[in-house]
């Protein structure tokens, strides 16, 4: 009994374990951009003394946004283990390429202020989510 359990967990869905370490990646590379984000010189100061971050106001609106970008990869990486593969690949794939175009977008904050370990973090941030679009996307040939 413990060999066909043990069959059936390895069995899992290959492309579906991968989406989900891959979103969890996401997120601690997330956290790792804020945080290395926030220890740059006078940016500590400038959220402190002014409530500002990279020019804009931190509001409340502001940090409930900062919240759904770290929540939805979570969530993603839970969907990614238990939803029906037709509509997890489609979820998976529309997502995905949600936060690549976000990552893309935050580029112009990036050249603007260059740092060279935000970047490093980055380039893997947007990497992932091509990387989450490609294995799903991939799953549809297999099945």
């Amino acid at each position: 009994m413990f060999k066909t359990c043990f069959r059936e967990v390895i069995f899992l869905e290959d492309w579906k374990i991968k989406i989900s370490v891959l979103w969890l990646s996401y997120v601690m590379a997330l956290s790792a951009y804020m945080t290395v984000g926030i220890l740059m010189p006078g940016v500590l100061a400038d959220i402190v003394n002014e409530g500002v971050m990279s020019g804009m106001e931190i509001t409340p609106e502001v940090l409930l946004l900062m919240a759904v970008l770290l929540l939805v990869p979570l969530v993603m990486a839970f969907v990614a283990l238990v939803l029906k593969d037709s509509m997890n690949r489609w979820l998976n794939i529309i997502v995905g390429a949600v936060f690549f175009v976000l990552e893309l977008l935050e580029l112009s904050d990036l050249a603007a202020n260059p740092s060279a370990a935000l970047g490093l973090i980055w380039v893997w941030k947007t990497v992932v989510p091509l990387l989450i679009v490609w294995y799903a996307w991939k799953s549809k040939q297999k099945a």
